[in-house]
């Protein structure tokens, strides 16, 4: 009995996906729920298990096919129904065809008559593969078998993009130091290993010293949203700057308590959530959106905060942040960028958010425009924090300065709401303790 493996349904709006990397060949021999085909979504990326245990018997879509929700990938037999048989058996049938290394049946001789059985049924299902053509892939599985890192601490929290490299380049895990959580390898420490150029598989044409890559499903996405960005909102944004001083102070103050008590760090980004969240409560127009010639306003909070990943940029949603505590927003955070960066964000990750906080400071950024991440009307943009020379109550003083911008849709958000909006998030920073009175 064959099962298919087909596209699974996608998420809301998400009709068709690339066929990123077969990861087993046709002939392999595969468990039920084992990932066996990765698909390439215009968010994000997703692995499709075998439906049953058994043996990849077909392959209908290559690595590169784009292919819809429902389409046809593969067919996977259970073991027992290949039809298999041995080669001097091969000879006493007819062939008409050979494609590709596989050998396909018209009527049998004579045989005997459970000979002619299995016959009949595989010419229905499959075609017959060669005992010799099997053994060469049993001793390349096994070959890849043993190059696969032997079980140990770390083997066992790879993730499977990051056990595709280790398979397919060779590497020994227990030398790369990972950088994740409690040691744990990630995919960019292996790209760091073994150097950012990109796999010649990826590599479309090469001219000299110029190279053309095709543009993955994810990166032509984002360039396709920010430019309907552009196009479609009226885009502005308006500047601030923030005083960093109380903040930190009771982040030193506080932090091995804190630290201690909820088993993570105080960050800053707790302290930014909470601000916008009062400000955006206070100017509901930042938080809504406009759906033909109407204006929704939402009445949660559902932040997306942007993360950098070896793919391109995402920004996964952090759900009624109005409801979270500091010690909550910071493990929700950490929790949701790991997924990020090891590509297991699914799409409802995504979905959902009102409004958006960038962090560019994290990389060196003093100052930009943030884009908004259509269909919401505001997104923050927070920067590196620089000592700069300031003046309090008439005298100049050194203090540790943010600028912040808020790029916002004109259509439907006034230059009043959004200053105002701006200056409420920079009060809320430089006196913390609002935060905690709500006010």
């Amino acid at each position: 009995m064959s099962e298919k493996i087909v596209v699974p349904v996608l998420g809301e709006s998400i009709t068709e996906a690339t066929v990123a990397k077969w990861l087993k060949n046709a002939g392999d021999t595969v468990e039920a729920d084992e990932p066996i085909v990765e698909l390439e979504t215009d968010k994000v990326n997703l692995e499709v298990p075998s439906p049953i245990k058994g043996i990849l018997t077909e392959i209908n879509s290559k690595d590169g096919s784009v292919v819809e929700v429902g389409a046809l990938l593969g067919l996977v037999s259970e073991n027992g129904s290949t039809g298999l048989v041995k080669k001097e058996e091969i000879t006493k049938i007819e062939p008409t065809k050979k494609e590709n290394n596989v050998i396909k049946l018209d009527t049998p001789k004579k045989e005997p008559k459970i000979f002619e059985e299995i016959i009949e049924k595989k010419t229905q299902e499959e075609p017959l593969i060669l005992t010799d053509e099997l053994k060469e892939e049993e001793t390349a599985r096994a070959k890849l078998e043993d190059s696969t890192p032997k079980s140990n601490t770390k083997n066992q929290t790879l993730s499977p993009a990051v056990r595709k490299i280790v398979v397919e380049n060779k590497i020994d895990i227990n030398s790369v130091k990972g950088s994740g959580k409690d040691g744990r390898v990630l995919k960019g420490d292996l790209i760091i290993l073994m150097g950012t150029n990109p796999q010649p598989s990826e590599r479309k044409v090469q001219y000299g010293q110029e190279e053309r890559i095709k543009m993955t499903r994810l990166r032509q996405t984002i360039a396709k949203r920010l430019k309907q960005a552009q196009e479609n909102a009226a885009l502005l944004t308006t500047f601030n700057e923030v005083d960093m001083s109380s903040i930190m102070e009771m982040r030193k103050e506080n932090q091995q308590d804190f630290q201690s008590r909820y088993g993570i760090k105080l960050g800053f980004m707790s302290f930014f959530v909470k601000a916008c969240v009062v400000a955006l409560k206070n100017f509901p127009a930042v938080n809504a959106e406009i759906e033909g010639d109407e204006i929704i306003y939402k009445n949660y909070y559902n932040l997306s905060f942007a993360v950098g990943t070896e793919k391109g940029l995402v920004v996964p949603v952090l759900r009624d942040a109005d409801e979270l505590s500091f010690a909550d927003i910071e493990k929700n955070i950490k929790s949701i960028s790991e997924k990020a960066k090891d590509g297991k964000l699914t799409i409802e990750d995504l979905q959902g958010g009102t409004f958006t906080i960038s962090n560019g400071g994290v990389y060196g950024s003093m100052l930009s425009t943030p884009i908004l991440n259509l269909p919401q009307s505001g997104v923050l943009g927070m920067h590196n924090i620089v000592e700069r020379p300031v003046v309090v109550d008439g005298e100049i003083k050194i203090r540790p300065i943010m600028y912040l911008a808020l790029s916002y849709d004109h259509r439907i958000i006034d230059g009043k709401e959004s200053v105002s909006f701006l200056k409420m998030v920079k009060e809320n920073l430089e006196d913390p303790r609002r935060l905690f009175l709500d006010i």
